[in-house]
């Protein structure tokens, strides 16, 4: 194993992404935080969030090891670049490192120690969603939601002492179109998932009553993005920009799913729909805080 693959297993580029959500959870609550404290917080959450998230990705394929061989047999693990028990080794530095990042933020501005037991809780979701989570189904869905939408409390609770509401709604919304957006995948794999022995809820109850799970959740999380511009936002002008462009975007994923006789093809679309739908939801995030 060199550095190269030690870095090309965290698959960097989806923990940056990810930590777009520490970013918004610290720019949304900036106000009267001096400029160097706020620079600080950045960067030592940003790297929490890429470390734990990395960790997670590290497990995941670690257990995903036999199905990997046979679908993404290019990754450092099918390959041979990396052993099963380096991954496993790996797995536990970076969980490790982003936990000992986290308590050093904490420690050096005095902030609550339950910031930590959220990295802890973060850290661990992803070694749970690979070991039981992801062939367990809606579980797993739900994991997921919550593993990508928590940067943004943490990045709050840097700056702040409580969560503003907003920050709460913005995290409500990003789960909920997630939640759906999982579940519509689920309608969409049923046939190797069935293969896989992995429980969905489109295997559990079947595609038509998953679809409308999927109406469910997307029309809560636009309830949560509209009830966000209610609430104290730095600049609710903007937001109101990009909300409705992005409250467009899942509007025609849900009128896509209210259709009967829906296709892969079609679930194939509509999952493209909400993702770009939930793109726009952390843009519009980020635009409240300008």
């Amino acid at each position: 194993m060199n550095l190269k693959d030690s870095i090309e297993i965290l698959r960097p580029i989806n923990c940056l992404m990810g930590a777009l959500t520490i970013l918004i959870g610290l720019l949304n609550t900036r106000t009267d935080i001096p400029f160097n404290i706020l620079l600080i917080n950045i960067i030592l959450g940003v790297l929490t969030y890429f470390f734990l998230a990395g960790a997670g990705m590290v497990i995941n394929d670690y257990y995903d090891y036999e199905i990997d061989k046979i679908n993404r047999p290019q990754r450092p693990i099918p390959r041979g670049s990396i052993t099963l028990t380096q991954a496993k080794l790996l797995y536990i530095i970076y969980i490790s490192i982003g936990i000992a990042i986290s308590i050093f933020n904490v420690l050096i501005f005095n902030l609550s120690f339950f910031i930590v037991i959220i990295a802890v809780i973060f850290g661990l979701m992803g070694l749970l969603y690979a070991k039981w989570g992801k062939r367990s189904g809606f579980l797993g869905n739900i994991i997921v939601s919550i593993s990508f939408s928590i940067g943004m409390i943490y990045g709050a609770l840097l700056n702040r002492s409580y969560v503003p509401i907003y920050i709460f709604s913005f995290f409500l919304t990003s789960f909920f179109l997630l939640l759906s957006r999982e579940v519509i995948k689920g309608c969409e794999d049923i046939e190797g998932d069935k293969k896989e022995g992995v429980k969905t809820l489109a295997i559990r109850i079947g595609i038509k009553k998953s679809t409308n799970f999927a109406i469910i959740f997307a029309t809560i999380a636009i309830v949560f993005y509209v009830f966000s511009f209610f609430s104290n936002l730095i600049n609710p002008f903007l937001y109101f920009i990009f909300m409705i462009l992005g409250i467009l975007i899942v509007a025609s994923s849900i009128f896509l799913m209210i259709r009967s006789n829906l296709d892969k093809k079609d679930f194939r679309i509509i999952s493209l729909l909400l993702k770009i739908g939930a793109f726009l939801g952390l843009l519009t995030f980020l635009m409240a805080s300008i």
